[in-house]
């Protein structure tokens, strides 16, 4: 089949892919009286008097904003926000049918952080959380730190924090499968843009003590005199015995490589360069830093990627979804990094010994239990960090 002209034909049909569909029906004088005014004034006044009370009388206990400024969209770049809204919307579509979260997509006209930070909080009031998407990097840092300090729900950027929880779901399974321990290991990841550094921030909190980060023009360390202030922050934090060179000199006697940066930039002799046992996750998208089947050639013993054709999908629908939904079901007020850690190893959980395999470390994302046991974690994470309001 031919996606892109399937995938625009029905578009064309669907005429979009969300619609808003009332929970009660009004069919007669005294639905309308109970379901909009004089009725309605009730709910009105007992918000006014607590303002928690929006999450009981009204749908903002469930419902989820989407926001883009369509400056990231996909790998299709800065195509503008109305542009984005086919992806939002899609977004919103699995939120509902993955996590029951229901989802309302904005896309705003502006590159401005100040702007859009200061946009979303004026209308935060409305919704439960906040899911940052396609937004690109460093101004997605800045967006969701100044967003965070400004609402007291919670704000997830997906495109950082979702491939986080699933690249750290898939390697704890990973290096079961090769027999290698996170103190002992050497990770190298590719890109150094969002998700690459949440991966990095994520498995730091996990305890992979060697990390080298690398950016197009290679490693990142402490002292690099051509760093933005997220990347500097990182340099400062990984890479302790200071390497330097392109992403094939760091790869060397490397145990795992994680990819989240440009097709084909990875070799079948970077890969023989690696330990034994080395770890693949190739997930740029559509096409990986490396094919699996050259990854195997070169010597990898477990290979991952960001597409459904291939085992081992590294995909954000595995996250996302549950996340909210646990954040959702405890009234949390931010999506901490216990949180985070909590829905990694709940998914790793789903695989169990006897299905683990190098083709077999990640759920597969129809996987009925997955959204389930994201959200449980998830919500007993946020009990015990303190998070929780329910």
């Amino acid at each position: 089949m031919d996606y892109r002209k399937e995938s625009l034909r029905l578009h064309g049909e669907w005429k979009g892919k969300i619609e808003v569909i009332p929970t009660v029906e009004v069919r007669s004088k005294e639905d309308l009286a109970l379901a909009y005014t004089p009725g309605v004034a009730e709910p009105c006044l007992e918000i006014q008097k607590d303002i928690d009370k929006s999450y009981i009388y009204t749908r903002r206990h469930n419902l989820c904003l989407v926001v883009t400024d369509g400056s990231a969209v996909l790998g299709l770049g800065d195509i503008g926000p109305e542009a984005g809204m086919p992806v939002m919307e899609g977004k919103c579509v699995l939120f509902k049918a993955f996590g029951g979260v229901d989802a309302f997509p904005l896309c705003i006209r502006s590159h401005d952080p100040d702007q859009i930070v200061e946009t979303i909080a004026l209308i935060a009031g409305s919704f439960g959380g906040i899911n940052l998407e396609d937004i690109s990097a460093p101004r997605c840092f800045e967006i969701e730190e100044k967003l965070q300090e400004k609402v007291d729900i919670p704000v997830f950027h997906d495109d950082q924090h979702g491939t986080a929880i699933i690249t750290l779901a898939g390697l704890i399974n990973a290096l079961k499968v090769v027999g290698k321990a996170k103190e002992d290991v050497r990770v190298v990841i590719s890109g150094a843009g969002a998700a690459a550094l949440s991966i990095a921030d994520l498995l730091l909190a996990e305890g992979f003590g060697d990390l080298v980060i690398c950016d197009s023009k290679g490693a990142l360390y402490e002292g690099r005199d051509d760093l933005n202030t997220y990347k500097k922050a990182m340099a400062e934090r990984t890479n302790r015995q200071g390497r330097s060179g392109s992403l094939s000199d760091v790869l060397a006697g490397a145990d795992v490589f994680i990819g989240v940066s440009a097709p084909g930039i990875l070799t079948k002799e970077d890969v023989a360069r690696m330990n034994p046992g080395a770890v693949v996750f190739a997930c740029a998208n559509p096409v990986p830093e490396i094919d699996p089947a050259l990854a195997r050639a070169g010597g990898a013993a477990v290979v991952a990627t960001g597409r459904s054709d291939y085992p081992n999908q590294i995909n954000n629908v595995l996250a996302f979804p549950g996340v909210f939904r646990g954040a959702f079901d405890v009234r949390a007020s931010r999506i901490n990094r216990e949180m985070k850690l909590a829905a990694a190893y709940a998914l790793a959980a789903l695989v169990s010994p006897e299905e683990l395999s190098p083709e077999r470390i990640i759920p597969e994302a129809f996987d009925p239990r997955v959204g389930t046991a994201v959200a449980s974690a998830v919500a007993e994470a946020a009990r015990a960090t303190g998070v929780a309001r329910i």
